[in-house]
């Protein structure tokens, strides 16, 4: 920033805050129990993650961008009050940072995340990354190979969107930067191989969630209803379906075309200057190199992480399967199962000579700081969504939808879609979405479960959920995406946004048409529905790779 500019801007911040203490003062310094803030449910309430979005967009810095997006919703929460702004700010029960830290699932969240960047540092200092790297470069020949094999792994690992992309961008990064995939490229594929496959996997934490978010007043069969939502799942399925035919085609556009042509032609997997998660890395001593060290701990994760989950859903208290997995603890789940794989990590490394219990334990603390700028980032993003939710925006969204439901019903399913995007986008969160969003949907569709409307909307409202989710920088997975490519934030979110909006406007259309059928026709729409809007999908790829856009030896440097 000028050095003119930036005196302006700190003379406007000195007046804002003199404005602020006057308003502190003539205002009283206690509130009532039920305080409803005066911007509640108003256009205002999202505008806190817009200005968090749209300046690390601009300013490519995340945490200062996050945090004023949170300070702004706390002035706006407190009407100006600084006193109430500080305190909403860091003890409110539902946005404040110390409530966040001390919250048991957010709080399980941090620690797996600390845990898993403690075991990659140690993978990689077993040879275990690079023995892996060296076994599958005799079998994936290709950059194609490795962002197929990568895109295999991440729909093999559906369980948990956030544990989907630590291990599979653990695991297959080695693999993607001896074949010059862009970690920007890598992340895009683990962020589209986690939520857009868990909402369409029936045993999965999403499944449960969707399950419960369907009012019980309905007497609908909450499980039954999302395994129906699976073939309307536009997004999810246009998806995949482009992830496959970028790979398959060596195609990219927008700023990710920069980001490949210099991972092919220069060698540079980053493109920008910083190198982030670079801790995670030691030198390697060749002799004690071996596929089993990565191989070993990561099938551990896997295994453990899952029969942690059944555990925490009561399946070894006579639940069935599919009620455990309903009733899991997911964040809850990956800490045990992360613990469990460290303790048996220790013991295969200590045995094999691999490390000793010093450098056992010096892993840990740079696991941890290779962590840190993601956490941060999940902290910032968690408080921000608690405080757009203390200003009402479910409930402005909730009044949208449902002030013109009524007469729209042949288009609510596009309509829903894209109020859900909106929703998901701002909050960062795609469960919260869709809790809000679903039972709305259910009060304009009152007829029984068998109504196709019904399940149209339902899951125009679970895509729209996971296609803001993925377009968001505020979103767990995004961040979590961001973590296990070892990728620049902001770069992941430049570089995936082009590639979600041209997969969410072909999924539009296609709720579009679902939308008309059902309402006209009282048959499964999806019979036609999806298939044309896969077809569309196909054609926008093809077009694009006949426009040249995506040749990277036309890139601008």
């Amino acid at each position: 920033m000028k050095k003119k500019n930036y005196r302006y801007l700190c003379m406007a911040a000195v007046v804002i805050l003199i404005l602020l203490l006057v308003r502190t003062m003539n205002t009283p310094g206690t509130v009532p129990e039920d305080y409803i803030a005066p911007v509640y449910a108003s256009a205002w309430s999202l505008l806190p993650p817009v200005i968090a979005i749209v300046l690390a967009l601009i300013t490519k810095e995340v945490y200062s961008s996050l945090f004023i997006g949170v300070l702004v919703g706390a002035l706006l929460y407190a009407n100006g009050n600084l006193e109430l702004a500080l305190n909403t700010l860091m003890y409110h029960p539902d946005g404040g940072f110390v409530v966040n830290l001390t919250d048991l699932s957010h709080a399980s969240i941090l620690v797996f995340v600390t845990i898993l960047g403690g075991l990659v540092v140690l993978m990689n200092k077993s040879g275990g990354a690079q023995a892996f790297g060296n076994w599958a470069s005799k079998r994936i020949k290709s950059r194609v190979g490795a962002q197929l094999a990568t895109i295999l792994m991440g729909v093999m690992i559906f369980v948990d969107d956030g544990f989907n992309c630590m291990t599979v961008g653990s695991v297959m990064r080695p693999i993607t930067d001896r074949h010059n995939v862009s970690r920007a490229k890598l992340a895009y594929i683990l962020d589209s191989t986690a939520a857009p496959v868990c909402i369409i996997a029936p045993i999965s934490c999403w499944a449960a969630a969707v399950s419960y978010a369907v009012p019980e007043s309905m007497n609908i069969n909450g499980f039954n209803m999302f395994i129906r939502t699976i073939p309307y799942n536009m997004y999810a399925l246009t998806t995949l379906l482009m992830m496959i035919l970028l790979a398959v085609f060596e195609l990219d556009y927008g700023p990710m075309k920069l980001h490949e042509y210099n991972a092919v032609k220069k060698g540079d997997l980053f493109t920008t200057g910083d190198r982030p998660y670079s801790e995670s890395q030691y030198e390697v001593n060749v002799a004690i190199s071996n596929v089993s060290n990565l191989v070993i701990p990561v099938a551990m994760l896997i295994v453990t992480s899952v029969v942690g989950m059944i555990y925490t859903g009561g399946f070894f208290q006579g639940a069935s399967l599919i009620e455990a997995f309903s009733n899991a603890d997911s964040a809850r789940a990956l800490v045990l199962g992360s613990l469990i794989t460290l303790i048996v990590t220790f013991f295969l490394y200590t045995w094999r000579g691999i490390v000793d219990l010093n450098g056992f334990m010096g892993c840990l603390p740079a696991g941890f700081r290779s962590m840190c700028a993601p956490m941060i980032i999940l902290i910032l993003s968690w408080n921000l969504s608690g405080m757009t939710g203390l200003l009402g925006a479910g409930e402005y969204v909730r009044n949208m939808i449902n002030a013109s439901a009524a007469s729209f019903q042949m288009f609510l399913p596009v309509i829903v879609f894209i109020v859900s995007v909106f929703l998901a986008f701002s909050t960062g969160t795609s469960w919260g979405t869709f809790s809000i969003l679903i039972p709305i949907v259910c009060t304009v569709f009152p007829q029984a479960e068998t109504g196709e409307m019904l399940v149209i909307s339902i899951s125009a409202c679970l895509a729209g959920a996971v296609c803001g989710d993925h377009c968001s920088p505020i979103s767990d997975t995004t961040i979590m995406s961001s973590a296990g490519a070892a990728c620049n934030h902001i770069n992941h979110v430049n570089t995936q946004l082009p590639y979600a909006i041209t997969s969410a406007a072909v999924s539009a259309v296609g709720f579009l048409i679902a939308g008309i059928m059902g309402y006209v026709t009282e048959g499964p729409a999806a019979m036609i529905a999806t298939p044309v809007t896969l077809i569309l999908m196909a054609i926008v790829i093809f077009v694009v790779r006949k426009s040249g856009a995506a040749d990277i030896s036309r890139v601008k440097e």
